[in-house]
Formats: structure tokens, sequence, C-alpha cells
């Protein structure tokens, strides 16, 4: 029996980007970076990554890890599920959007 190499990056048939959830989770910590009057450098310290990363993840083109997710919530003060919460409100609100066009 031969073994399977390990492949790093995605998961073995995973091909697809899904955009909403990342637009959802990036705009819930803008909005809570925005609302403590954050910089956007200051809350990628914070987390301990660059800056340029924040700014994908709050513009919706990167989907952080679950690690990532708990590094940021730290950095806002918040819990994790706080964020979860209010990404999962305005994911409803654009999957709403996107059904009404």
């Amino acid at each position: 029996m031969q073994k399977r190499s390990i492949q790093r990056g995605r998961p073995t048939g995973a091909t697809t980007f899904e955009r909403e959830p990342a637009l959802a989770f990036g705009a819930v910590v803008r909005a809570a970076r925005t609302e403590d009057g954050i910089a956007q450098e200051a809350l990628a310290h914070l987390a301990g990554i660059e800056r340029s990363h924040m700014g994908k993840i709050e513009r919706g083109e990167h989907m952080p890890t679950l690690v990532l997710i708990l590094k940021i919530a730290r950095a806002l003060g918040r819990s994790s599920g706080e964020l979860m919460l209010e990404t999962e409100a305005r994911l409803s609100a654009i999957l709403n959007q996107s059904s009404d066009a």
C-alpha cells in the first residue's frame, strides 16, 4: 500500500472561496475597530499580524483561521463568540440582499 503524501494548503476537494462569510466577518472587525477608535495598524500589531493582512481580512479578501479570529477578538477586547454572532447577523443580511436581487 502506497503512503499518501501530505500536501500543504487547502484540504482535498476545497476549490472555492466563500466570499460572503469573509465579507461579513471583515465588516464586523472594521466596525468594532472604528467604534473603539483603533487604527488598523494598531489592531494588526495587537493581534500579531501584518497591517496588510488585517486590511485583506477587513475587505473580505481573506478568511482568517480560528487562531487568528481568537487573536483579533482578544485585540478588540471582545470574545470570539461576540464576533461570530455579529458575523452571522451580517451574513444573513448579505444573503437576504443577494436573494432579493
